[in-house]
């Protein structure tokens, strides 16, 4: 039985956020997820995701919504909370990385929106924040800027993977800990041993394949076990 509505709850991947490279600026995928799931679930689905959102962006945006009997809410969060601020990195390297969203307080927040979706009537599904290509991201992230310093900050440029993972496991552990399904589309894309090639060259987006693959993926299971939704 499906959901009287899914909710999207997320940042960029889930808006379906890609870079043009034709065009030299960010679009909107017409193989995001949100597109095809429209085309084939026997529901209406409303997506609430922002670019830039973090979890605490999600959170507030959701207390002001109307509730939905019954509705599935997908929430997708954690690639925003974990950036670190880069011009302040490359200017005060010696006070470490810091995270727009602290890992403790994102994990606490996670929580509480799981509760206030279960609270309102409702279901959760968390969904894994997808891997960065490191030194794409941070190719990316630090035109412009003193690179050394960046480096001489974070140690290696491999540590922004390991940076952003923590986030991808706290959301893994809120999960088992709200007793919330997991949809783990991290472990999806590492899967495919060319996952390098479905992102941007921002080293954080998805290319118009990325989405394939993953909605491919998502609507897969879904017609395997469409009570998962």
């Amino acid at each position: 039985m499906f959901a009287s509505e899914i909710q999207i709850w997320g940042d960029s991947l889930a808006v379906g956020i890609t870079y043009d490279e034709r065009r030299g600026r960010y679009a909107i995928s017409n193989e995001r997820c949100i597109k095809r799931l429209s085309e084939e679930v026997p529901c209406k689905v409303v997506n609430n995701a922002r670019m830039g959102a973090t979890v605490l962006d999600g959170l507030k945006h959701f207390e002001a919504a109307q509730p939905v009997e019954g509705a599935l809410c997908v929430v997708e969060y954690g690639g925003n909370d974990c950036n670190l601020d880069w011009k302040r990195l490359a200017a005060y390297p010696q006070e470490g990385p810091q995270a727009k969203v602290e890992i403790a307080a994102f994990s606490q927040k996670l929580e509480e929106f799981v509760t206030k979706i279960g609270e309102r009537g409702m279901k959760a599904l968390l969904i894994t924040p997808l891997p960065l290509h490191a030194e794409r991201f941070f190719n990316w992230v630090s035109q412009g800027l003193n690179r050394e310093a960046i480096k001489q900050a974070l140690g290696d440029i491999q540590n922004i993977y390991s940076w952003q993972e923590r986030y991808a496991i706290a959301v893994r552990n809120v999960a088992q800990k709200m007793g919330a399904p997991l949809l783990d589309l991290r472990d999806v894309m590492l899967a495919n041993n060319k996952y390098p090639f479905l992102i941007c060259k921002d080293g954080m987006h998805l290319c118009d394949d990325g989405y394939r693959y993953l909605t491919d993926y998502m609507l897969r299971r879904i017609r395997l076990a469409p009570d998962c939704i």
